[in-house]
């Protein structure tokens, strides 16, 4: 397996059946068929011995036998016990024989948010308790993780949807400029974000929108992105790396080289297509895509496994890497829509990250407890920031474990980041694993004035978005003459760190990073609202198109996302994970 560290993709009781013993396995006594003494039986007439024919194998004459057997012990039944009696235990023997054919039937049970409450209550008062659920048990961090038991697509009619309708965009946004001078200092309204969540819909979404730097170009990109990952949704609500898998001549692409290489991780796969609906405020309740938000959970809440306390999408071909992202969808639809039904989905996750980590080093990576590189480390934080402004409870244990992993694999006061141990240098190919760190150290409480931060951040500015240009010759001669190469792993997480930083470093990256995207879109065909960028880019080989897509538009929803973490007066609470 190649170098997993900058793809999330490419990382990897019922009752046992009642015994079925006969009732009886010794023939019956031969008893009269009255109580009457055999004297005064009247003699049978037999025929002479030469006259009766031989025996011959005679099935009716053994029914009749039988029939005979069973008739002398229902006569003793039927009259030595009353009525009632008879009636009462017949119907006992029923009731117990309908419960074993009852329990011994395997019971599929599909979830589905037809069967639930919605919350009206706080966070606080959910019952989160996991036991109401029907999750299959195994035991805890088991060596061999089983594989999935049905990956097979039900062949279904395909989706249909009408690319030409576009969600609507505030009257502002009419207005396509290329930048947002005039807009920095403009102050955020408290009233529009009464949780970390409320950025994503409303006119807390567009006053982010025109303050860091969106546009309608933006907007009408991430529309389109939705669309095509709607179209691609398979009939059993889940999604696949490989979106050419599943129903519909659509699902050609024109490179014919772009479906991803870990059709297994269905949970993955889901995740990472459910990411940018919830960030542009779909949610299983409202929205255009509800419905493809309702099916999608569905999909996953039907299929999570009982570890330890926690509930667990740990599979094959995404490992750890896809339980991180499953768990980011269910405590942001959580954090989102306070959907009680929701509850013991997110807290298990959640759990199930806690108890997964390295107790020695701190970190995670494909197995759980196995020591971490930082790649899996910042799915598994992100998640953590995502329980934390659901409302739930983290263990301050989980991030003191957590720092002494980032505190082992970075240098310079933690501005540059390694994999799996320290790095030597400052190096190029650092800086994806940089851009991990930092934003794992935001989301676990540095300031921004923190010197490993600025001096991380002053670093990666240096370098730019990684759009494919040559060389890196801002970090000196020695680098001057590097191959391109394309990193989308890398934009992604880098772009949430400048947003956080802001200022200036963050208006000439978003500059550069928003209108590359925006042109690299497709448009045409079936390809058409989703992004891939060949080979060049790192992880598009095991993800394919619906992982650079998915990437690409959580990128360009960066603005309202999620909450900018310092220096505006409308947040406050930063939700730190302290």
């Amino acid at each position: 397996m190649s170098d997993p560290s900058h793809n999330p993709a490419e990382n990897q009781n019922g009752n046992p059946p009642a015994d079925n013993q006969p009732a009886d396995n010794q023939p019956a006594d031969n008893q009269p068929a009255d109580n009457q003494p055999a004297a005064q039986q009247p003699p049978a007439q037999q025929p002479p011995a030469q006259q009766r024919p031989a025996p011959q194998p005679d099935e009716s004459n053994e029914e009749e036998q039988d029939a005979t057997e069973s008739t002398g012990h229902r006569f003793i039944f039927f009259n030595a016990m009353p009525s009632w009696m008879v009636s009462f235990l017949s119907h006992v023997a029923l009731i117990l024989i309908l419960a074993i054919f009852v329990i011994e039937l395997p019971i599929k049970k599909t979830v589905s948010f037809e069967a639930g409450e919605m919350a009206d209550t706080s966070v606080e008062t959910l019952d989160v308790n996991l036991e109401v659920t029907d999750f299959e048990t195994t035991d805890p961090f088991e060596s061999e993780i089983p594989e999935q038991a049905n990956t097979e697509i039900t062949e279904a009619e395909p989706l249909t949807i009408d690319t030409t309708a576009l969600v609507e965009t505030s009257a502002f946004l009419a207005d396509d400029t290329s930048n947002f001078e005039g807009d920095e200092m403009m102050e955020l309204t408290s009233s529009d974000f009464s949780n970390e969540t409320s950025s994503r819909s409303g006119n807390g979404k567009d006053q982010l929108l025109r303050k860091y730097g969106g546009n309608a170009a933006t907007e009408k990109a991430v529309q389109m992105a939705l669309e095509w990952l709607a179209k691609h949704q398979l009939p059993d609500g889940g999604w696949s790396l490989d979106h050419t898998i599943g129903p519909g001549k659509f699902r050609k692409s024109p490179e014919n080289g772009d479906p991803g290489m870990r059709p297994e991780a269905r949970f993955g796969a889901t995740a990472l297509a459910l990411l940018p609906f919830l960030g542009n405020g779909q949610t299983h309740l409202n929205g255009k895509y509800k419905k493809e938000v309702k099916q999608g959970l569905e999909f996953l809440m039907d299929r999570g496994k009982r570890r330890g306390r926690g509930l667990s999408y740990h599979e094959p071909g995404g490992t750890m890497y896809s339980h991180g992202l499953v768990a980011i969808v269910f405590n942001e639809a959580f954090a989102m829509t306070k959907d009680a039904r929701l509850a013991p989905y997110a807290q298990g996750t959640i759990w199930f990250i806690e108890d997964a980590q390295d107790v020695v080093g701190g970190g995670w990576r494909y197995q759980p407890r196995q020591a971490g590189d930082t790649s899996a480390v910042g799915w598994q934080v992100m998640a953590l920031k995502s329980g934390k402004m659901s409302g739930l409870d983290i263990n301050k244990r989980t991030y003191k474990l957590t720092n002494k992993f980032l505190d082992a694999v970075s240098i310079d006061s933690g501005a540059i980041y390694g994999y799996t141990d320290k790095p030597q240098s400052r190096t190029p190919g650092h800086k994806a694993r940089t851009s991990v760190g930092l934003l794992c150290r935001m989301y676990m409480g540095w300031d921004r004035d923190h010197a490993g931060l600025t001096e991380g951040v002053e670093w990666m500015a240096k370098m730019e978005p990684d759009v494919g240009q040559r060389g890196y010759a801002n970090l000196g001669p020695q680098f001057a003459n590097s191959a391109p190469r394309f990193n989308m792993y890398y934009n992604y997480y880098a772009t949430q760190v400048m947003k956080h930083y802001g200022g200036d470093i963050w208006k000439r990256w978003n500059g550069k990073m928003r209108d590359f995207l925006v042109k690299s879109q497709s448009t045409e065909g079936d390809a058409k609202g989703s992004w891939f960028f060949g080979e060049g880019d790192h992880g598009a080989r095991v993800g394919g198109r619906l992982y650079a897509t998915s990437l690409s538009c959580m990128t360009l929803e960066v603005y309202y996302r999620y909450l900018p973490l310092y220096g505006n007066s409308a947040t406050d609470d930063e939700f730190p994970l302290d």
